[in-house]
């Protein structure tokens, strides 16, 4: 039986979102060349320390390779507000009622000085929800929010700055706003200056330092952390090496849906690295990471498939699923050279799967 291989952990350059209130994601890992076969990798993901190879996400991505980040481009949804005055604002925001919550909002930030209203103006313009996009007054409003005080305001305006988006790139003010807003418990602020640390670009790279806010996201419930952090202990970058405090910080990225982390567990519960062995849990978290568009969840399927090892062997599935990951960019020649051999209905009717999924994208 052939165990499916790890992905390494390969720290490539980072890179932090420029959307308002995004969070720098990891892109999918980097992919190791299983024994005569797999000869293609995933995305590079984070820098690597000092020595590392570069390769990946983010990722995650993704996004293990090391924490490689890949921006998302989604706007995050405003955080609950503290003030229940403020409820009537974040209501309206939440039911896609953005006008109302414009207007709302302007309101209160007009009549009361209300920092998270302020943040919700920023967040409403630059996402263009209800208004024009607008980063320059989207860059205004967080401005205020932070000056008030708000956390989510801090962290918004700081990825502006890292983007250049409503004013010039300003990475000293970025890192400052960032540190703030992780210090008042924002764990998205926590995160993204812990990648500046292994960045090493923005500031001086430090790794124990990286390592230590992403304890402090991880241990918040930030799944990208979780991931990134696992990452690290697998590694022993920046911290001692630990590979069942990785495998742990694995299994919680992955039931928050981190689709790196859904791929990487599996891959441990399939070998029995670090956990008690549960191959057809390893499958399950398989499709659902493939399902959830992943190349390498998609690739690692089809082997499961095509060998019977923790599911029901199924060849004409395995060729469908390899298609997909070969179309992302996943290619495989030993799957190719195993499913060659299939009769022209059952190729036919792999490639007409394939096409369907596709389809739906």
């Amino acid at each position: 039986m052939k165990i499916l291989r790890p992905i390494p952990i390969l720290m490539s350059c980072l890179i932090l979102t420029a959307n308002a209130a995004a969070q720098v994601s990891l892109t999918p890992p980097g992919v190791d060349t299983p024994p005569a076969a797999d000869k293609s990798a995933a995305k590079p993901k984070a820098k690597p320390p000092v020595q590392a190879k570069k390769p990946p996400a983010p990722a995650a991505t993704a996004k293990p390779a090391a924490p490689a980040a890949a921006p998302a481009a989604a706007a995050t949804p405003a955080p609950v507000p503290d003030d229940p005055n403020a409820d009537l604002v974040y209501g309206a925001y939440q039911r896609g009622q953005y006008k109302t919550a414009f207007d709302l909002a302007s309101k209160r930030a007009q009549d009361f000085s209300d920092p998270k209203a302020m943040t919700m103006l920023g967040e409403l313009y630059a996402n263009a929800m209800g208004v024009k996009r607008d980063y320059a007054k989207a860059a205004d409003w967080y401005k205020r929010a932070a000056d008030g005080g708000d956390r989510e305001g801090m962290f918004a305006l700081a990825m502006l700055r890292l983007g250049g988006r409503g004013g010039p790139v300003n990475r000293e003010e970025a890192v400052k706003l960032l540190a703030s807003s992780a210090k008042l418990g924002n764990p998205k602020a926590a995160y993204n200056l812990a990648l500046l640390y292994l960045d090493g670009q923005t500031l001086p790279q430090d790794l124990k330092r990286s390592a230590e806010l992403l304890r402090v996201a991880a241990d918040a419930g930030n799944p990208e952390a979780q991931y990134a952090l696992a990452t690290f202990y697998k590694e022993g970058t920046g911290v001692p090496k630990d590979l069942d405090k990785a495998v742990r910080l694995l299994q919680a990225a992955s039931l928050a849906d981190n689709v790196d982390a859904e791929v990487e567990y599996a891959i441990a519960l399939y070998n029995g690295t670090g956990t008690p062995k549960n191959e057809a849990a390893a499958v399950a978290l398989l499709r659902k990471a493939a399902k959830q568009n992943s190349p390498i969840a998609q690739n690692r399927l089809a082997r499961v498939l095509l060998s019977g090892q923790g599911a029901t062997m199924d060849k004409v599935e395995a060729m469908k699923w390899h298609i997909i990951a070969k179309t992302a960019g996943k290619g495989d020649p030993t799957l190719d050279e195993a499913l060659a051999t299939l009769s022209p209905e059952d190729r036919a009717r792999a490639q007409e799967g394939a096409r369907i999924w596709l389809g739906k994208k």
